[in-house]
């Protein structure tokens, strides 16, 4: 396959370029990438690494409790901290404008201590006994997330698993809470998301936000972005935030300036989906998004400048449902005079077109040839995306087409959305190609909306009145929804479903705590709630009676199980699980609908670009970075134990490396060199420089040569993501409830999680 051109240059572009303050990534480097030493000192997995912001030095965080200093320059180990935490340590920093003195570390014992560096000159590597100058110990539960300010020596912020951001001002005290009091009475939560999470973009906040993540911007620094346990990312302006307040009486949570999730994202119901780490570009004007069991995402931070929309959950809606109008507006009926000759009116260097008429027909001969299709999709994402501005709508509707066609091929995760988003595109290009409306009708079909696939294949019989391919594909979709609806009357009168895979089965209790999404690429894209050939009668509903959440009033061992749980199941439609609804009155709207029916849903950010081949499920720190000063390319580890790089512009992958024996969790790039350290389950830390003789896609680490096919490893990845399983009961009970190991020969109905 022809390679495709690459949007930075080549290396003379980079040598003119250069300065003696600035470095700049560049893809030939990064195509040399290979692994230049491995960093030994901790006796776990490794869970942090960050950079101080010279890039001298760079400090870890391990599962052993201890943070080491490390020297850049020698790869040496400089110092080896003994923390006194009593959980896994999951996140450290060093605090700017102290010289590199002051450093602090969270970890799952829910707390976070301050060090100061000072106190161990004169001492060797292996002393490590080092009292905290501070130790903040007012959250309840695991600490995911530390934030400092640049330019600030004097706060450091804590996102907790507890629902709060925490603001530690180390002028106010060395100790939280105050000898005496309770953690209750800490008046430092900046952020309460205690009844913060939403199930979907249509229901009011009101669950627990457990936080995995968060970051403050490096160019405005009083904005602060947070992820966790739903699907949204909120961006917060620290300026407009209520007073510091105590966790005596949980808040509503307040107001942010932006959210941001995938239109595809965000109807997901009862999704165990949520965020595992979000970042602010180096320039504060993009963020990034690391999903567990999803992929990664790039959003604009104002979409008025960038390439990604707002939108509502009307626009939800309306991307599903075919109209002849597209907000209002008529499309064009013909869109000649817009352009000449495939090119638009402004004149145009001729090698940049015919280049993107090549991989068109590179993309076309691996639709045709039904294999490759991951190039195919890279050849339009480089058309599409790479050369936007140097092409007219005739190319760019011909290759959103041919790209939607191969994804629906591919059918990778959320690829079928990802084809809507490139037909409706086209369909503003020219509203008389009937080509989009049948895609779209194949891609609501593979998401099992077979009713508004049919209104997409209808739509387009008056467009090709002649095509037999059109009245095929409307036929094709009767003949689903006729056969759904036989076998939905068949299992109300008490026959068996033949596409249950659980019926004359006993269910398992971990079926009944989860709902596996494994075989279905309608369970993989679409909310259950809204598939019109599932039977959401035969579902199973637990309800549960429990005082676990302990939060008010009294302290609370995170790590302990308090009340007793009561798990009562039926089916739904029973009667006996109707009974006690609405204060017995069935049929009645309950508060929580009144509530649902009340509440306007904000508008949302969506994506501007994707980056897939990697695999998030194992582990809930895995990070997603920004490379280079600039931030032009994209890193994310993976469950697989390698760490992948894509171009951020294209979202087309420029490496794929080992860098663990299980799983790649963090990948920090360094502030100014082409040097990139990576960390997992491990017990080493990985420095990567591009000292590769050879450039290539694929590079062993400690695993040894360049023997992994980079497709096959890809694929793999995607068939694991599609096994993961939904949970049915509340994120916020199975969080608590996975901590607790049962004791052997007892049931273990909960999978092993690594963090």
């Amino acid at each position: 396959m022809e390679s495709l051109c690459f949007h930075d240059g080549n290396i003379t572009d980079l040598i003119n370029k250069r300065s003696l303050h600035v470095r700049h990534m560049h893809s030939s480097l990064l195509e040399r990438m290979a692994l230049e030493r491995e960093l030994e000192g901790h006796q776990g997995c490794v869970n942090a690494i960050a950079w101080n912001s010279k890039g001298s030095l760079l400090i870890s965080g391990s599962d052993d409790t201890r943070m080491n200093i490390w020297s850049y320059s020698s790869r040496k180990l400089l110092h080896s901290i003994e923390t006194g935490h009593t959980a896994n340590i999951f996140c450290t920093k060093f605090v700017p404008e102290t010289s590199d003195e002051l450093v602090v570390s969270g970890a799952g014992d829910a707390e976070v201590r301050l060090f100061h560096l000072s106190h161990l000159k004169g001492r060797g590597a292996e002393d490590s006994g080092l009292t905290p100058s501070a130790l903040f110990q007012c959250h309840t539960r695991r600490v995911k997330k530390i934030a400092v300010e640049v330019g600030n020596p004097h706060v450091v912020w804590s996102a907790s698993e507890d629902g709060t951001v925490r603001q530690h001002d180390l002028r106010e005290g060395a100790s939280c809470p105050p000898a005496g009091s309770s953690r209750q009475e800490c008046r430092n939560i900046l952020l309460d998301l205690r009844c913060g999470a939403k199930k979907s973009l249509t229901d009011p906040p009101k669950q627990l936000f457990a936080l995995k993540s968060c970051d403050i911007s490096s160019t405005r620094p009083h904005l602060l972005l947070v992820g966790g346990s739903d699907a949204f990312a909120r961006l917060y302006d620290r300026r407009m935030l209520p007073p510091l307040s105590s966790s005596q009486k949980k808040l509503p949570p307040p107001p942010c300036v932006s959210y941001f999730c995938p239109m595809h994202l965000s109807d997901r119901g009862r999704s165990s989906m949520h965020l595992t780490h979000v970042a602010f570009s180096p320039n504060g004007e993009e963020v990034l998004l690391s999903y567990s069991g999803e992929h990664v995402y790039l959003m604009d931070v104002n979409p008025a400048h960038g390439g990604s929309m707002p939108y509502t959950s009307g626009d939800v809606t309306n991307l599903m449902n075919f109209a002849p109008l597209l907000n209002g507006i008529e499309l064009q009926s013909s869109v000649s005079g817009i352009f000449v000759n495939g090119s638009s009116s402004k004149r145009i260097p001729v090698t940049k077109p015919e280049k993107c008429k090549k991989l068109i027909q590179m993309a076309m001969k691996t639709l045709k040839e039904d294999s490759n299709f991951y190039y195919g999709i890279e050849a339009c994402n480089e058309v599409l995306e790479g050369c936007r501005d140097d092409i007219g709508p005739f190319l760019t509707l011909e290759c959103l087409c041919t790209r939607a066609a191969i994804l629906l091929k591919r059918k990778w995760k959320n690829d079928a959305h990802m084809a809507i988003r490139d037909c409706h595109r086209a369909r503003k290009l020219n509203s008389s190609s009937f080509r989009p409306l049948l895609l779209i009708a194949d891609a609501l079909s593979q998401l099992g909306k077979h009713k508004e696939a049919l209104e997409f294949a209808i739509g387009a019989q008056p467009l090709a009145p002649s095509d037999s391919e059109v009245s095929l594909k409307v036929e094709s979709i009767k003949d689903h929804i006729a056969a759904a609806e036989a076998d939905k009357a068949n299992k109300a009168n008490g026959g068996e479903s033949r596409s249950d895979p659980r019926a004359g089965r006993v269910l398992s209790l971990s079926d009944i705590l989860y709902r596996s999404d494994a075989n279905s690429d309608a369970s993989q894209d679409g909310p259950r709630s809204e598939r019109e050939d599932s039977d959401d009668d035969e579902e199973l509903e637990l309800a549960f009676e429990t005082s676990i959440s302990g939060d008010e009033g009294r302290d609370v061992d995170p790590d302990i199980l308090h009340g007793s749980l009561n798990l009562r199941i039926h089916r739904r439609g029973d009667s006996t699980g109707e009974t006690g609804r609405a204060n017995g009155a069935s049929g009645l709207p309950t508060s929580s609908q009144k509530e649902k029916a009340a509440y306007k849903p904000e508008a949302v950010i969506d994506m501007k670009q994707r980056y897939v081949g990697h695999c998030n499920v194992g582990t809930d720190i895995k990070q997603a970075s920004f490379l280079g000063e600039r931030g032009e390319y994209i890193a994310c580890g993976s469950d697989d134990g390698r760490w992948f790089i894509w171009e951020k512009q294209t979202g087309r992958l420029i490496k794929m490396l080992h860098g663990d024996e299980a799983v790649v969790n963090c990948v920090q790039c360094h502030p100014y060199d082409c040097v990139v350290a990576t960390s997992g389950i491990d017990s080493t830390i990985k420095i990567w420089t591009p000292s590769a003789s050879v450039p290539s896609l694929v590079a062993g680490g400690a695993a040894g040569p360049e023997t992994s096919n980079v497709l096959d490893a890809m694929e793999s990845n995607q068939r694991r993501l599609c096994r993961t399983r939904e949970a049915v009961l509340p994120f916020e009970f199975l969080e608590r409830f996975r901590m607790h190991e049962f004791t052997e020969g007892s049931l273990h109905p909960f999978e092993c999680t690594q963090s």
